[in-house]
């Protein structure tokens, strides 16, 4: 029994609408970050999902997938990187008081 292809696209779908809700709604960046992380753990399942149905012979698929993990790896590192720097400097990482762009 397979289950059919609907069905992973509706998984993919809530869990980019829970990122994107996570990443609009949130004044943490923190939490802005953990919703681009859904996004594009949503975007994975995407690629793996029509992989599977469409082309299960191709690795085009995976080869995609294993890229958005590395880019969601070095957004990551990158980000957290960033917000620990504004953390030090600032003791907030709260997204709407940080105007260092102003100055």
């Amino acid at each position: 029994m397979t289950i059919p292809l609907s069905w992973w696209l509706t998984v993919a779908a809530v869990l980019f609408a829970i990122g994107v809700y996570g990443a609009l709604a949130r004044r943490n960046a923190i939490g802005i970050l953990m919703g681009v992380e859904l996004i594009l753990n949503a975007v994975n399942v995407n690629l793996v999902a029509f992989w599977r149905y469409v082309a299960p012979t191709d690795v085009a698929g995976q080869i995609f997938a294993i890229m958005v993990i590395a880019v969601a790896a070095a957004e990551a590192a990158v980000g957290l990187a960033i917000v620990i720097a504004v953390y030090r400097r600032h003791k907030s990482a709260v997204v709407e008081e940080l105007d260092l762009l102003k100055q």
